[in-house]
C-alpha cells in the first residue's frame, strides 16, 4: 500500500494533523510526518515533495495557517495528489489559510479540507488511495455504515426522549 506524507508548517499544528493520523492509524494506512515550512526550511520542503512518488508515497497532505503557502508549494513539486489543510491562526481565524490554500493557479492543483480538517484530509487521501485497493475501499465502506448507525442509533435516543 502506498504511504501518505503528511507535512506541517509548524509543530503548533500537531493537534490537526493527529487527527489525520489517528483516522490514518484506524484504516491502517501508513503515513510518514515532518515539520517543513515553505518559508524556512523550502529546500526539505521541496526535497519531500519532488522525491514523494520515488519514497513509496501515493498522496500528500499539508497543513498550514496564515499565508499557508506549504500546501502549494509541495504541490508545485509533484504530481501526486495534495491535500491541503488550512489551520486556524489567532489573526483571521484560518480565513487567511483556507483562502491561500484554495486560490491555486491553473495547472497546480490542491484539494481543500474545512480549516482544521485533519479527519476529512485523512479520509479523502484514505479514498484516493482506495481507487487501486478494493480492502481499503472496503473499510472506508464499512465506516460509512459504522457512521450512520451511530448518528441513526443518536436519533433513536432523541426521538424516545422528545417525541410525543
Amino acid at each position: 500500500m502506498k504511504k501518505v506524507g503528511i507535512v506541517m508548517g509548524s509543530d503548533s499544528d500537531l493537534p490537526i494533523i493527529k487527527k489525520a493520523t489517528d483516522m490514518l492509524d484506524t484504516l491502517g494506512i501508513p503515513f510518514e510526518v515532518h515539520v517543513y515550512s515553505a518559508h524556512r526550511t523550502p529546500e526539505e520542503a521541496r526535497d519531500f515533495a519532488v522525491n514523494a512518488r520515488a519514497n513509496g508515497f501515493g498522496v500528500m497532505i499539508a497543513a498550514a495557517g496564515m499565508a499557508a503557502h506549504l500546501a502549494g508549494a509541495v504541490a508545485a513539486n509533484t504530481t501526486l495528489p495534495v491535500i491541503g489543510i488550512p489551520c486556524k491562526s489567532s489573526n483571521l481565524d484560518g480565513l487567511d489559510a483556507l483562502l491561500s490554500t484554495v486560490q491555486m493557479p491553473s495547472g497546480i492543483p490542491v484539494a481543500t479540507v474545512a480549516i482544521n480538517g485533519g479527519a476529512n484530509a485523512a479520509l479523502l487521501a484514505a479514498q484516493i488511495l482506495a481507487v487501486e485497493d478494493k480492502a481499503l475501499a472496503d473499510k472506508l465502506d464499512a465506516k460509512r455504515k459504522s457512521d450512520a448507525a451511530a448518528v441513526l442509533e443518536k436519533d433513536a435516543k432523541v426521538a424516545a426522549e422528545l417525541n410525543q
